[in-house]
């Protein structure tokens, strides 16, 4: 089978690699500087935005409601399962890159070989990433992104904010998120693409999880830093008590129940 090497991560340039390296060291210092806040605050979300977050997060749920859910329903009932699938395959195949160079910039040489040789088959043999055959060659996926990167360095998530459309997020993760956009081969269109499949796999949990809380805007912000923390970790014992937005491994996006 086709072994690991640097040449085929993507289309990443030596300098651009340098940069990301240099960007994650100078947050490293910023992490350390910061200690003594997270030990002190490590029980809760550092959240000084949360009345502008609220608003926010508000409008975003009506958009669901009213226009992404009445798109994403349409999309479901006319698009046949199958084709959804392989929807779904091409956008996870997309991500592999990505899943490299954050799995490399860890140390996480395993990773970063198994998502170089999940892109090269999956493009080859599996038409550009329609078929998953990566999965039953036994290259399990597990995605990781420059979010997680950070955090393996230990840089703390910083204040939680909550975008337009795009929902949760915090200074550590859309920092990652933009880092990506620059680095990255994909088109931004293409990425933003990928993020509605992504949304339309996780539909029912996520409008689930705001039906049945107390405090909407709480449950979405605590599930989602629980969540990255898990990721970054790479699902160690992390106790807390919400939903998995994970893609199970025999499952893909299009069939799942960041």
């Amino acid at each position: 089978m086709v072994k690991f090497h640097m040449d085929t991560i993507g289309n990443l340039s030596k300098s651009s690699l340098f940069g990301l390296i240099a960007v994650l060291l100078v947050m490293s210092n910023i992490a350390i500087a910061d200690e003594t806040t997270k030990e002190t605050n490590s029980a809760a979300t550092e959240d000084p935005l949360e009345d502008v977050n609220r608003v926010t997060s508000d409008v975003n749920r009506s958009l669901r409601e009213a226009v992404i859910d009445p798109v994403v329903d349409g999309y479901q009932a006319v698009t046949p399962d199958p084709l959804q699938e392989s929807i779904s395959n091409i956008f996870s195949n997309l991500s592999e890159p990505v899943t490299a160079i954050s799995s490399l910039l860890q140390g996480d040489t395993e990773n970063a070989g198994t998502a170089t040789n999940r892109f090269i088959i999956n493009t080859t043999i599996g038409l550009g990433g329609v078929n998953d055959e990566a999965t039953d060659l036994g290259y399990q996926q597990r995605r990781e992104d420059l979010g997680q990167v950070m955090g393996s360095y230990g840089i703390g998530s910083g204040p939680h904010f909550v975008l337009p459309i795009l929902g949760p997020t915090n200074l550590r993760d859309v920092t990652g998120d933009v880092l990506t956009g620059l680095v990255s081969p994909v088109p931004l269109g293409v990425q933003a693409g990928g993020t509605g499949v992504q949304y339309s796999a996780n539909q029912d949990g996520i409008n689930a999880l705001s039906r049945q809380a107390i405090d909407p805007y709480v449950a979405e912000r605590e599930a989602y830093e629980q969540h990255r923390q898990f990721v970054i970790q790479n699902g160690a014992d992390l106790q807390a008590d919400f939903p998995s937005f994970d893609v199970p491994t025999d499952q893909n996006l299009a069939t799942s129940p960041k």
